[in-house]
């Protein structure tokens, strides 16, 4: 669901913007130590600013908020202290989320920004209160919506800041969009709705788009795709986005997302609590569709094709069965050990035909893979597999930098071997004695990018959140869109 909240950018004093916005609450920067900011909004107070953190013991850390009442025009507002730390960009995103879910309820807040302020850091802010008041509910809204106005004073203006606040605005939209796909239930998401959803993406931003339906599936080769959404009555399919930048594009990328819209295991039934959170089992596709409605708006200079293999696995007679061996795009064979290893079958084709067909600079993919990588980093960071350095150096910085951090594993050649099969070229799950689960899934996977550039990001702890948390919201988290969209225009 879009985002309803608003941010913009003022000039003058946080105190008239307020009294012009009608703003229920007030809100000042505190720097690290803490350092209180010097403010006329504090005129009227019966103590000082200083005195105020000194009683609640602040210390002016990102995302600390330390409340009081002042009086502004004929009416009694609330003030908000909001620590900044530093003023870097992480610390402002955090800010901003911790401002905005204080603001829940509210129709407007006006928050002065830390003076001299970078582009980055208002950029960061206004992601972070933004992606703070992202809402999915079926039904009865919740007792308190989000704030509906948030108006960022800085001492540039609202024209100096009105680029950051697109800027950050942009990016809390595609995320918001990445999350809206992922938390859609599976009722009314199967493949088909997903590509129908692309489609819309598509005509909205000035994209391409191609779906390939069973038939075209099945003439073609793409077996992966065929064999794990055959137990489902609605079928699988393959969308492709195609993003061409205005003038000479700089490199071709191509992204693959997986696109299981909803994954009981198939034959390898999951027990039911491993149900519960499968309809976000397509966080990787969101993530690539998201990212694609984006590109235009921000100016990305490189051509960028989109892949999202959708499939819904699913337990019937149909259905693909241990032991299958199954001839993926290009002509590579995989033994079926585990039907609930699903996500990587589907990739596979899908990074066969980008480095077969379409001729890409380089490769990246997104899915929520294994359980081995949540084990390994827990809930906050990805997993980054790659086959070039550069860019896993590159991915790193723009997750550090855009709040979705990665944590590099190695390709361990070593565990080749865990996915040798008897009968078929490889076999879908590492054989007993290895481990290293998402290792040998992204051996899977490298077996079908070919030699060009190629990373693979497995967000299954991310991807998904069971609490909210700064700008984290609970449930599907579009975890990989920012990080995505910062690398393209970095």
């Amino acid at each position: 669901m879009p985002i309803e909240t608003r941010m913009r950018g003022a000039g003058g004093t946080v105190s008239q913007t307020a009294l012009d916005l009608d703003a229920e609450v007030v809100a000042v920067p505190v720097g690290k130590g803490p350092v209180a900011p010097v403010t006329e909004v504090a005129e009227s107070l019966p103590f000082t600013l200083d005195e105020l953190l000194a009683l609640h013991d602040a210390k002016g850390e990102p995302g600390e908020i330390v409340s009081a009442q002042v009086r502004l025009g004929d009416r009694v507002r609330e003030l908000l202290l909001y620590g900044v730390g530093d003023a870097a960009p992480a610390d402002l995103r955090k800010a901003g989320a911790a401002l905005a879910r204080r603001g829940k309820g509210r129709t407007a807040l006006a928050a002065a920004a830390p003076a001299g302020v970078s582009a980055a850091a208002l950029a960061a802010f206004a992601e972070g209160a933004l992606l703070a008041c992202y809402e999915f509910k079926i039904g009865k809204p919740p007792a308190k919506r989000a704030v509906g106005t948030v108006a960022v004073v800085t001492g540039a203006g609202p024209a100096a800041a009105a680029p950051a606040i697109e800027l950050g605005t942009a990016r809390a939209q595609a995320t918001a969009l990445a999350r809206d796909l992922a938390n859609t239930p599976s009722r009314e998401k199967d493949p088909s709705w997903l590509a129908g959803e692309a489609e819309r993406v598509a005509a909205d931003t000035g994209l391409t788009v191609r779906v390939r339906g069973e038939k075209e599936l099945v003439d073609a080769g793409f077996g992966g795709l065929v064999a794990v959404g055959g137990g489902s009555s609605r079928p699988p399919r393959l969308i492709e986005m195609s993003y061409v930048p205005d003038g000479d594009a700089e490199r071709h990328v191509v992204l693959v997302g997986k696109g299981i819209t909803f994954d009981s295991g198939g034959l390898s039934l999951k027990p039911n609590e491993g149900m519960k959170a499968m309809k976000t089992d397509m966080a990787g596709g969101a993530v690539v569709i998201a990212v694609l409605s984006a590109l235009r708006g921000l100016g990305v200079r490189a051509r960028v094709t989109g892949l999202i293999a959708a499939a819904e696995n699913m337990p019937s007679g149909s259905s693909m069965r241990p032991g299958d061996v199954i001839t993926h795009y290009g002509g590579k064979t995989s033994e079926v050990l585990n039907t609930d290893a699903e996500g990587r079958l589907v990739l596979a084709d899908a990074l066969a035909y980008a480095d077969a067909a379409l001729d890409p600079d380089v490769i990246v993919d997104v899915a929520t893979l294994t359980g081995a990588a949540k084990v390994a980093l827990g809930l906050r960071h990805a997993a980054l597999f790659s086959t070039d350095d550069e860019l896993a150096a590159a991915l790193t910085s723009a997750g550090t930098a855009a709040g979705d951090p990665v944590w590099r594993l190695p390709l361990v050649d070593d565990y080749r071997a865990a996915i040798d099969s008897d009968v078929a070229d490889i076999n879908n799950i590492g054989r007993g004695g290895y481990g290293g689960g998402s290792i040998t899934a992204a051996l899977f996977l490298r077996e079908f990018a070919g030699e060009r550039p190629w990373a693979h990001l497995d967000i299954a702890g991310p991807g998904r959140a069971t609490s909210d948390d700064a700008e984290i919201t609970r449930g599907a988290t579009g975890f990989g869109t920012r990080l995505l969209l910062g690398w393209l225009t970095g």
